[in-house]
């Protein structure tokens, strides 16, 4: 038995933070329904790089394993009608709607509350249900520039640099996936169904727990370097370093190491603690012209040996290559009935007793819709009915 089997969950959400929410309930054993557009959903048509794939592409693919599609058009009467029916079944129903969008659907909490009292509600947003940026939509780089932390890592007269991956949506995600278990646990002690309001930007600020009180209760500004220097909060030398032929990521090393791997003793004219934040530049303009005269591999057996903290700097396809990644199973292969055998990155814990595993692939719109209103007690007459009318798309190319 599943962690969450026998846990049904309604995934009105679109795009990233959402879908990546409900697919980690998934992974754990939920029944998660994805309720899309008789189109499909946005990330359906929208393929990061371009990675369009057969029928699914990469970026839908990589978000709703484990799920079930109910294709329905939320705004029609008859779409609204199977939606309430499916609630009556739920335990969850998570969404990221702008405000105010899901009490135009009649999916809102109020709403769906007087439907079943104990649901667990999960809203997310981009700032908040409301305040004054409530309206704007909670895109990942925005919200990565306003929360601050790309101060601490830019050098002097240069841009900030945001992170390449979807950092705030992950960080959205995972808060949202931990409202729900956190709501799921309560309810199962009280009876008691709740709304759990998740927004991107508290959740980054929230990541930051001790960069932000370094800055509030430590006082310290966040002072750019101007050598290479990869967080104003960490000491000297820190960083991705270029080395004669590649880079290398170097943190946390100690002078006396510096000075006998490089052989020079100017290093010793510094204390770790003391000078590491004082006298950043000159410590990393030292270390940035020796790493330069022999290449990476040279560095890291050199460096590793006197007991600096180094690794290499990876692409993707180097990071799926490296033995500890392979060792880990950090990657999942499964077959999916349009895209062939597919890798995708697997889960980011284990339990001993209850692995996860990819159960279902990314369903194709509207794939399980016959079967989940054959759930609800609809006949074949009544769905028929909902077909004809497009309230509902069935897609019978993969029927189950």
């Amino acid at each position: 038995m599943k962690v969450l089997e026998g846990i049904r969950v309604v995934d009105v959400s679109i795009a990233m933070a959402g879908p990546f929410a409900s697919q980690k309930l998934a992974d754990l054993g939920a029944d998660v329904i994805k309720v899309e557009p008789v189109t499909g959903e946005w990330h359906r048509h929208v393929a990061a790089g371009g990675a369009t794939g057969n029928q699914v592409n990469a970026s839908f693919l990589s978000l709703n394993r484990n799920k079930r599609s109910l294709s329905l058009d939320l705004k029609s009467p008859q779409g609204r009608e199977v939606l309430e029916r499916l609630v009556e079944t739920a335990d969850v129903v998570l969404q990221n709607y702008r405000p105010g969008v899901a009490g135009r659907l009649g999916v809102d909490y109020e709403t769906l509350r007087a439907i079943k009292p104990d649901l667990i509600y999960v809203s997310m947003s981009g700032y908040g249900e409301t305040g004054p940026y409530a309206t704007r939509p909670g895109q990942d780089v925005i919200l990565q520039a306003m929360s601050g932390g790309l101060a601490s890592s830019r050098r002097e007269g240069e841009a900030p640099r945001p992170a390449p991956f979807f950092l705030v949506d992950a960080f959205a995600a995972y808060s949202a996936f931990e409202g729900a278990l956190a709501a799921l646990f309560h309810r199962q002690r009280t009876g008691e169904g709740q709304l759990v309001e998740v927004n991107m930007l508290d959740s980054i600020i929230a990541a930051q727990m001790q960069e932000l009180s370094v800055s509030t209760v430590g006082g310290v500004p966040q002072t750019p370097s101007r050598e290479i220097h990869a967080h104003s909060y960490i000491r000297a030398p820190y960083g991705v370093f270029p080395t004669s032929d590649d880079y290398i990521a170097l943190s946390f090393a100690e002078m006396d190491a510096l000075a006998k791997v490089f052989e020079d003793d100017s290093f010793l004219a510094f204390d770790a603690e003391r000078d590491g934040f004082t006298h950043r530049n000159e410590i990393s303009a030292l270390v940035t012209g020796h790493l330069a005269t022999n290449t990476t591999a040279h560095w890291l057996e050199a460096l590793a040996a006197v007991g600096v903290w180094v690794g290499p700097v990876y692409d993707y396809e180097q990071l799926r290559a490296d033995p500890q990644v392979q060792h880990n199973d950090s990657f999942v292969e499964y077959d999916h009935p349009t895209e062939g055998r597919v890798t995708t990155p697997g889960f980011a814990f284990r339990m001993a007793t209850q692995p996860q595993e990819v159960y279902r692939p990314a369903p194709l719109n509207g794939q399980h819709s016959v079967e989940i209103l054959a759930e609800l007690g609809l006949s074949t007459t009544e769905i028929d009915e909902l077909e004809s009318n497009g309230a509902v798309y069935c897609n019978r190319s993969l029927a189950g």
